[in-house]
């Protein structure tokens, strides 16, 4: 017997997460400029040391970067402050060069309990079996580039596709940051994109008001046409965020494909999946161990769950994963040679697990 659907009304815009998120991001220099302090770092003027001081965050690591190119960021900065203006969103497409190899990491102890604050000097960065300076580095939160891959196939109707609304607007606009920006692909038999980049609260609401669960479940082909998104965003970090209700029916890539182009990506890949007790098909049921292949390479992780009910609170862990990362960079010897390099991330003296990408392919930008 069907669950009988509640009707959903897009929610209010709710106040955001007022925390340490967003302090280093606006001010971090004593210039009002939307440059975000990872940028910030990349292109500090001092070329003598790797440390830089802010007048009013103290001490930060920066990498890096030539005159010509730190120089312009500088003067629009000093510009900004000058002139006194809003602040202004930054819209560049970010990419992390070929020298420079960016790094996000979640660290943890034994339990499962984030570690955050750890300074520069804790980790030891390894590009195959080789250690490496850590170039770039920062412990406050960095801007993130999201995107939200949602289910909508048959099985997904009626109480599912409702509390999947109510957790991605709550995921998106309450446990994240207004800094981050996202976009919505839905996918039965195929996958769909309904948003570009995007951080508007109207836009998300109409395009989960109108989907219709209906068909299969296409997980492989939606991650995969999602990665060039992610290859044009204008964050320093990237995500993926898939929620489904069962195994992959209907793609036309498989798991090996998307085993392959993700090592071409840096995006963290996270799942929530909902693995009902209930009878069902067992080719229709939730592929746990397929879903953890794809999400711990990446450096993000699987959730199972029993119910829709509990897509919330696996949300809001993932969201508070996603908001005590650590982003770090090390100039790799390679250049793109078109090979696999392997990467571990360590920190040292402490029983701390470090999860980050396990490696990539060096291909040009």
């Amino acid at each position: 017997m069907r669950a009988r659907a509640t009707a959903w009304r897009p929610s209010p815009p709710r106040p955001r997460a007022n925390n340490r998120i967003r302090r280093p991001l606006r001010d971090a220099f004593g210039l009002r400029c939307r440059t975000e302090a990872w940028l910030a770092l990349y292109f500090a003027p001092n070329r003598r040391s790797n440390r830089l001081e802010s007048p009013q965050y103290g001490r930060l690591t920066r990498a890096k970067y030539p005159v010509a190119v730190r120089l312009p960021i500088v003067l629009t900065c000093a510009l900004a402050a000058a002139q006194s203006q809003p602040p202004v969103r930054d819209t560049r497409t970010f990419s992390s060069g070929v020298e420079l190899t960016s790094l996000t990491a979640t660290v943890t102890d034994k339990e499962g309990h984030l570690i955050t604050g750890l300074p520069r000097e804790a980790f030891a960065i390894y590009e195959d079996g080789e250690k490496q300076d850590v170039a770039a580095f920062t412990n406050e939160r960095v801007p993130i580039g999201l995107g939200l891959l949602l289910d909508i196939s048959d099985s997904m109707y009626g109480k599912r596709i409702a509390d999947a609304r109510a957790a991605v607007s709550r995921f998106l606009f309450t446990l994240l940051d207004e800094s981050d920006q996202f976009f919505l692909v839905a996918f039965n038999h195929r996958p769909r994109t309904l948003t570009g980049w995007t951080h508007g609260h109207e836009e998300l609401d109409r395009a989960l008001a109108a989907l219709k669960p209906s068909g299969g479940t296409s997980i492989y082909d939606a991650i995969i046409e999602s990665l060039p998104l992610i290859d044009h965003r204008n964050r320093q970090r990237a995500a993926l965020l898939v929620i489904s209700d069962g195994a992959d029916t209907a793609s036309t890539a498989t798991l090996r494909d998307v085993r392959t182009s993700l090592l071409r990506s840096d995006a963290f890949v996270y799942a929530v999946a909902i693995d009902s007790p209930e009878p069902q098909p067992i080719n229709t049921r939730v592929n746990a161990q397929a879903l953890r292949e794809i999400t711990s390479e990446s450096g993000g992780r699987t959730e199972i769950v029993q119910s829709s009910a509990d897509l919330e609170a696996a949300t809001a862990r993932i969201a508070e994963e996603l908001n005590s990362q650590y982003v770090l960079g090390y100039n790799s010897s390679h250049r793109a040679d078109g090979k696999f390099h392997s990467i571990r991330v360590r920190v040292a003296g402490v029983d701390y697990r470090v999860r980050s990408r396990n490696g990539y392919v060096a291909t040009p930008r």
